[in-house]
């Protein structure tokens, strides 16, 4: 991962280059909860979610899996994705399950609600909740 640093802070990725934190169930193949784990084994993908998720990965940028899937099931996991010919660089289990996801971070965070359809990234301006700034 190609990252700049600056004396005393995080690093930081290049110039044009994303971070995309993919949940799984119900994102990119059907919504398999943690108490069926047969099924994380037989689901499909769906096929315009490895479509784009693979090419975002040919295009430079980092792909880590952040699903609600426990730790115990990580392997399974991990499997099914090279089966499946996923491209990622990491996998991350134990996203709390529930949903309405608030995420604070000292970087940049933007989010994108899945609907059913992978697809190229378009702007589009909306509403957030952020920090009051000194002065409002």
């Amino acid at each position: 991962m190609e990252l700049e640093y600056i004396e005393h802070i995080s690093p930081i990725l290049k110039d044009g280059i994303k971070n995309y934190l993919i949940d799984i169930d119900g994102t990119i193949t059907d919504d398999v909860p943690n108490e069926e784990p047969e099924r994380m084994v037989t689901c499909e993908p769906y096929p315009d979610a490895l479509e784009t998720i693979n090419r975002w990965y040919d295009e430079g940028h980092q792909i880590c899996f952040f699903t609600s899937r426990t730790e115990n099931l990580k392997q399974i996991t991990i499997d099914w994705l090279d089966k499946n010919g996923f491209k990622y660089h990491s996998v991350l289990c134990g996203k709390p399950r529930g949903g309405n996801y608030h995420w604070i971070d000292n970087h940049l965070v933007r989010a994108t609600r899945y609907k059913g359809r992978f697809t190229d990234l378009v702007e589009k301006q909306v509403t957030i909740e952020v920090f009051k700034e000194d002065g409002e």
